[in-house]
């Protein structure tokens, strides 16, 4: 049987399956705290795989699955029918398997529950996932725990056999033959008649063993939390009633799917995690551009964002986690993948300028002077990083370099090893000064010297930060400009300070900053919607025309959504209404055929060439800033920007299109 991704998930806690509920794969398991603690969880009847019925998400921490008997020795076809409905909450997992017997005869055979437990750390599984079926790509795995049980009370337990102190303790409502991890049930049933089995899955990172309520009872006061939370949530944001389809349904499962993206951090509920499965995680910049994307949901996500992210602010200069005294983190792990890797990681050059972005469209949004006067200090200390640690050669210009023995080498958003490519193909080397966090750079200047002026009463920094801003954009003008192919921006400058001359999308995310001259922008608006770059579907991150372009390579000709939709504001900033409006309709028209979920990316294929858009293998879906995307295109759609001196909400949209 083929395996296909099938997630339920709550907080960073989540299960990975296939479509019957087995896992079995490499890459599948249930994950608490960045850590693996099922690796096996495989049902047979007389020895054998049942056969799918039907299978679905009954809400993003719930699922069910419907399946039919394998014709055994002892078995016809069709005479049961087995469901298993699986419930996670944030602190462990519950399984309900009910095997019906739809005949008129007395039927005897055995159901088979195959455990295992190997403790991986998230990343080691991750390779799994990203190696497409070749193991000789992947990181090698753990050997599976030896389990404990115990008749009298129900329980299985899984001990990591490492130095790592985890644990899980499988309570089962009945007993069977136990051999190691492997159970088995000797069943007889009468005609209609029904047997049920409930396994709860209680993981542990410390390895403490909680109390014996962990079964019904937690788990019923699990559910009444999780399904609260989820209702709260929806009343809270705004709902859409829209003739076009696409654009209410794909709203309506954005909603849906950052509410399953909400993690719990210190207490704060509302902060969303990057993506499903391997990014359950704080991510710095996805965070706050998810944030940014969400305005119109009201301003929790942000607020939380902004308290948890000043709290993470690097304090240090720690070259082994590429740490340096006012940065905003890239992403924080905990469990195992902590202990094997890191805890937090600071390898990220645009998130700190992004903060700032962030706390001044949250004051324009709000007017929450309170806030703003206590961040005071984070923020002035995301301006020092930046001209400090960020531009490293005092040129101007913030540049990326990797410190750490394991970091990412690549830190900006395309943050693929490959990413930073010539138009001839050929690999750029750091330092790297990507076009993009130019733009954010300055846009969070312009920003920050807003708040100065009306908030901080600090007329001095306001002077100063605007006539910087000022200074960067002729600088960036002069540096980066290449006339040729029409004119666009470079996608960055390398080591040598040579234009890194492939024509990407980062260019849109220009337009976003406002860093773009007026002169420019017919230039910037006719590459960004050229047949190189404009797919049909959405506009791609590499030009069709450079020799590095490839249409499934991760950030190098596919199409994101989250870029689109900044690329889209970017086009609404110059009041590009016409292009804006083509971003929207065919983004949202694309995430039709993905069930109305916009993925993290889909290929770069032609739109004259491929009657649907094509997935990309490896996207996370749901996917923070992609599950974000829809509700900016609205926001951009009905040209909603906040005005903080006349205290309202305006319309700047000329028309719907």
């Amino acid at each position: 049987m083929s395996s296909v991704p099938f997630t339920v998930l709550e907080s960073s806690t989540f299960c990975v399956s296939d479509e019957c509920g087995d896992i079995c794969e490499p890459h599948e398991g249930f994950f608490h705290e960045d850590t693996r603690f099922l690796s096996r969880f495989k049902l047979t009847i007389d020895g054998a795989l049942p056969l799918l019925l039907s299978s679905g998400r009954v809400d993003y921490y719930s699922a069910a699955f419907w399946l039919r008997n394998p014709v055994t020795e002892s078995l016809e076809q069709d005479e049961l029918s087995i469901s298993r409905r699986r419930f996670v909450s944030r602190v462990a997992m519950q399984e309900q398997i009910d095997v019906e017997n739809h005949t008129n005869r007395r039927l005897t055979f055995a159901v088979g529950l195959e455990l295992e437990a190997d403790f991986a750390d998230i990343f080691a599984v991750k390779q799994y996932d990203l190696a497409l079926g070749d193991p000789s790509r992947a990181l090698p795995l753990p050997p599976s725990a030896v389990p404990v049980g115990d008749p009298q009370t129900g329980e299985l337990v899984f001990v990591d056999p490492g130095e790592f102190p985890a644990r899980m303790r499988v309570m089962l409502s009945s007993w069977g033959e136990v051999d190691r991890g492997t159970l088995r049930y000797e069943v007889e049933l009468a005609p209609q008649e029904r047997w049920r089995l409930r396994v709860d899955l209680i993981p542990s990172v410390t390895g403490e063993r909680r109390a014996p309520e962990s079964g019904e009872r937690q788990f019923g006061e699990e559910l009444t939390r999780v399904g609260e939370s989820l209702a709260v949530w929806e009343l809270r944001v705004p709902r859409l009633r829209a003739a076009w389809d696409d654009l209410q349904h794909t709203f309506e499962r954005s909603v849906s799917d950052l509410a399953s993206l909400r993690m719990n951090v210190d207490g704060l509920e509302q902060l969303p995690a990057a993506g499903v499965p391997w990014f359950m995680a704080v991510f710095g910049r996805d965070t706050i551009i998810t944030s940014l994307q969400t305005m119109l949901f009201g301003p929790e996500l942000a607020e939380t964002a902004l308290r948890a992210l000043a709290d993470l602010q690097a304090r240090e200069d720690d070259p082994s986690i590429d740490a340096e005294p006012g940065k905003i983190v890239h992403e924080v792990r905990h469990g195992k993948a902590a202990q094997a890797w890191f805890s937090r990681y600071y390898g990220t050059l645009d998130a700190t300028p992004l903060y700032l972005i962030l706390l001044s469209e949250f004051w324009r949004w709000t007017d929450n002077v309170e806030l703003v006067a206590s961040l005071r200090e984070p923020a002035l200390d995301c301006l020092a990083w930046i001209d400090r640690y960020g531009d490293l050669d005092a040129d101007g210009f913030v540049e990326f370099l990797r410190r750490s023995d394991h970091g990412l080498t690549t830190q900006s958003w395309k943050d693929s090893w490959n990413s930073q490519l010539f138009a001839d193909g050929t690999l750029a080397e750091a330092p790297i000064a990507p076009c993009e966090v130019q733009g954010y750079v300055y846009d969070a200047k312009v920003r920050t010297a807003e708040l100065a002026r009306v908030v901080w009463r600090d007329r001095t920094l306001a002077d100063r930060l605007e006539r910087e801003a000022g200074e960067l954009r002729d600088a960036f003008d002069r540096a980066f400009w290449c006339e040729e192919r029409g004119g666009y921006f470079a996608l960055g400058l390398d080591r040598d300070k040579r234009q890194i001359d492939s024509l990407c999308s980062n260019i849109g995310h220009l337009l976003w900053s406002g860093i773009v001259k007026p002169d420019r922008v017919d230039a910037i608006v006719d590459q960004l919607m050229g047949e190189s770059l404009w797919s049909g579907w959405g506009v791609r991150t590499m030009s069709t025309a450079d020799a590095g372009y490839n249409p499934l390579t991760y950030h190098n000709g596919t199409v994101w959504p989250h870029d689109n939709a900044l690329i889209a504001w970017g086009l609404a900033r110059y009041e590009r209404w016409p292009e804006a409006h083509r971003i929207i309709r065919r983004m949202l028209n694309a995430a039709g055929y993905f069930d109305h979920q916009l993925p993290e990316v889909f290929a770069g294929f032609s739109r004259s060439d491929t009657p649907f858009p094509i997935r990309y293998p490896t996207a996370s879906s749901p996917q923070a800033w992609a599950a974000g995307a829809p509700v900016l295109l609205l926001r951009i759609l009905l040209g909603l920007e906040p005005d903080p001196g006349a205290h309202a909400l305006k319309t700047r949209a000329p028309e719907l299109p």
